[in-house]
């Protein structure tokens, strides 16, 4: 893990809220570069809450991804008294580096659960110690946000432990249903939207995202020995691992990648009807993750799908101009440019959204 974690306060005991607030202001101003553009479109009155929020996705993420046994131990000091649950984790310097992190996992979520004890949820021993779910109980409470959504990005931490192959598109979608749409779901809280119809459009939304992420890291992302390209569909287009393995970047690939991106595309789509159901200026800011997810794959198809050599980015400048246009479009009352859903299949049977199943009985396109 990071140390630039900040784990403890510097008094030693109990972190207040007003810190605990802090902390999370911090680490998302550092540690994400895209937040700090978003802030700004975040109503003052809500900006702590998001950054709390955020906090939380980035740590547990943290803890799947970079915990390693020889870390410092991760848990502020307990509470006076000792019942805080940041006493509940003492590293194994011994234990694989999985089964490290499933502690560490298990350790967050005694944390999470310690959020709803009390008046404001479940009961539960203990109140939570570390900065980012001191802040979180808060939010929590204000904003009545239930606890799936946060049990359900650890889960999605956990999968990452134990899954590195993913057999089936359904199979990628149950994973994004856990590592993704949460998120959208506690933006939406956060901004008072409660309802299953802006929780759908926000799951076509963060699927998209998430998919684009995968199919721009395809390679960093084996290096790391996790693969998101279901093995149905490299069966389909005639790719291998053996292949992936080498970099090989052949006509199979292109047909397998540009299947992959019209997928994602075809969720954004679906997704950007979210945008005008919401009021006020968190409208621009789902706006602008549309835009910048759609103009990652439009990078990925300019590379001609070749995401294996180099990684499909943009240039701060690109981002810049996207955010610039986004708002201007906003202001001067034309829309935001977002996707619109084809009145047409597209050529080679893009999957219903969110469901993996084609729109028609043909077969996909063989590679060969």
């Amino acid at each position: 893990m990071r140390p630039a974690s900040g784990l403890t306060s510097q008094s030693g005991g109990a972190v207040s809220v007003a810190e605990a607030y802090r902390y999370c202001q911090r680490l998302a101003q550092t540690h994400y570069e895209n937040f700090t553009v978003g802030s700004w479109l975040v109503p003052a009155d809500k900006r702590r809450h998001m950054y709390a929020v955020y906090a939380y996705c980035r740590f547990v993420d943290d803890l799947g991804d970079e915990a390693s046994p020889g870390d410092a131990q991760p848990s502020p000091p307990s509470t006076p008294g000792g019942q805080g649950s940041g006493e509940g984790y003492r590293p194994n310097q011994t234990a694989t580096v999985a089964d490290h992190r499933l502690a560490l996992l298990d350790w967050w979520e005694d944390e999470l659960r310690a959020c709803y004890s009390g008046a404001s949820g479940p009961p539960h021993q203990g109140t939570p110690t570390h900065p980012v779910t001191v802040a979180l109980q808060e939010t929590i409470r204000e904003f009545q946000i239930p606890q799936e959504p946060f049990l359900k990005l650890i889960e999605a931490n956990r999968m990452d432990q134990r899954i590195q192959r993913h057999p089936t598109y359904a199979d990628l979608l149950h994973y994004c249903d856990h590592s993704a749409n949460p998120v959208g779901h506690l933006v939406l809280y956060l901004f008072g939207y409660r309802d299953a119809q802006r929780q759908r459009l926000a799951d076509c939304t963060c699927t998209a995202l998430q998919l684009t992420n995968f199919w721009q890291d395809v390679a960093r992302d084996y290096a790391m020995g996790r693969m998101y390209l279901p093995q149905e569909d490299l069966a389909r287009f005639g790719y291998t691992e053996t292949e992936l393995t080498r970099g090989v970047v052949n006509r199979n690939f292109r047909r397998l990648m540009s299947f992959e991106v019209e997928r994602a595309m075809e969720l954004f789509r679906e997704g950007a009807a979210l945008v005008n159901t919401l009021d006020g200026s968190v409208k621009l800011d789902v706006a602008l993750f549309t835009r910048g997810g759609v103009a990652v794959l439009d990078a990925i198809r300019r590379q001609d799908y070749d995401v294996l050599t180099a990684r499909p980015r943009l240039s701060r400048a690109h981002k810049a101009g996207l955010c610039l246009s986004t708002w201007l479009t906003w202001k001067l009352g034309l829309g935001f440019g977002l996707p619109s859903r084809r009145a047409s299949g597209p050529p080679h049977r893009a999957p219903s959204p969110l469901t993996g199943e084609g729109r028609d009985g043909g077969d996909v396109p063989s590679g060969e």
